[in-house]
């Protein structure tokens, strides 16, 4: 098989994270819509990611955070989101850009994008970006390190997706005492369908 060239893998990421981009933008300006609710996961380890050494320490490598009750003042750049949360009565704000992302998920709908960071790029400035207009107070929880329950993961091929069971959920980590603990997503009634739409790009990086 030739050299992939173009880098689709590559190409397919920036498009999917263009797709969170619009979802927080239009929360941001217009609020949560329905039921709709945001799990993001993202690396804190990764270049640009801003936020307090408490929390830095706390969660050396991942935090999920859930955009949904209590979150304020989320503005959306080209590059990056910045949003306000409360971690144990203590407000924070956090930058997070769209390259440190690890993962998407909406319950509401069981819809989710998975990212591969192996082959992440440097986070450009945001000096000159005009932050999106900031929109009404929403709703967040505590982070943590756990996936959504009843996801699974889809993996693009050139065959039908493959779905793969959700890995086992972990507990919080000691010591996080959420202010609202997020609701986890509604069980399925029996005969629905009860697997997320998650989009892996595994297929898609480049072969060695």
């Amino acid at each position: 098989m030739a050299d992939d060239l173009i880098r689709y893998d590559l190409l397919v990421q920036d498009a999917l994270r263009g797709v969170v981009r619009k979802v927080l933008t239009d929360a941001a300006r217009d609020g949560l819509m329905g039921d709709h609710h945001f799990y993001v996961s993202f690396r804190t380890e990764a270049p640009g990611v801003r936020m307090s050494q408490a929390l830095r320490e706390k969660y050396p490598q991942d935090m999920t955070i859930v955009l949904q009750h209590q979150f304020w003042d989320l503005s959306v750049h080209e590059h990056t989101f910045e949003v306000g949360l409360s971690f144990s009565g203590v407000p924070e704000r956090l930058l997070v850009p769209f390259d440190a992302l690890s993962g998407f998920f909406d319950p509401s709908v069981q819809f989710g994008l998975k990212f591969d960071l192996t082959e992440a790029g440097e986070v450009p400035e945001e000096a000159n970006a005009a932050p999106a207009k900031a929109g009404p107070r929403g709703a967040g929880s505590e982070p943590s390190e756990v996936r959504p329950k009843g996801a699974g993961l889809a993996t693009i091929g050139s065959a039908a997706p493959k779905v793969l069971p959700a890995p086992a959920a972990q507990g919080d980590k000691p010591g996080a005492k959420p202010d609202e603990k997020a609701p986890r997503p509604v069980a399925k009634k029996e005969g629905e369908e009860g697997s997320a739409e998650v989009v892996s790009l595994d297929a898609f990086r480049k072969k060695s």
